[in-house]
């Protein structure tokens, strides 16, 4: 190896108990606010309150998406769904346990996903789960009306009986 002055030693950690991962991940983590490693995020808006954020990097790429939450039902029944989704994250690999701030669900797709997995397939999963997951709060939104209405009609025959 090349000698070093002892400038540049003094500037360089040495954390031998550390495997090379780890060291990778806090080299990583030191390059952060480097403006060569991150991109121009895209945001992409169908209204305000439904929108998709891009944030793509040189190894990976974060997909935050925002649900549409018209009421206060769609929005526990998107807060709910997508905290059951999100304890379960290990099974859907690309998907973070924590959205990001503001969005109620995030998507990690790095390198390694990309060499061992189809990228028109990602893509297409992706973009079938952003409308699936409106089908399905809106098929919850209205099975709990249905059944609201269920209820409210059995209180009141009580008291026509």
């Amino acid at each position: 190896p090349p000698a070093r002055n002892a400038r540049s030693v003094s500037r360089l950690p040495h954390f031998p108990q550390f495997t090379p991962l780890l060291w990778f991940a806090l080299r990583f983590s030191m390059c952060r606010g480097s403006k060569e490693l991150l991109l121009n995020p895209l945001t992409i808006c169908r209204t305000d309150k439904e929108r998709c954020l891009i944030e793509p990097s040189v190894n990976s790429v974060r997909i935050s998406i925002q649900i549409k939450q018209a009421d206060e039902l769609e929005e526990v029944l998107c807060h709910k769904f997508t905290r059951f989704l999100m304890q379960r994250a290990d099974q859907f690999i690309i998907m973070r346990r924590k959205a990001k701030e503001g969005y109620s669900i995030s998507f990690l797709v790095t390198h390694a996903h990309l060499e061992k997995m189809w990228k028109d397939k990602l893509i297409d999963f992706v973009i079938q789960f952003m409308e699936d997951i409106d089908k399905e709060i809106s098929a919850m939104k209205l099975a709990v009306n249905s059944r609201a209405r269920n209820v409210a009609q059995e209180f009141v025959r009580e008291f026509v009986a």
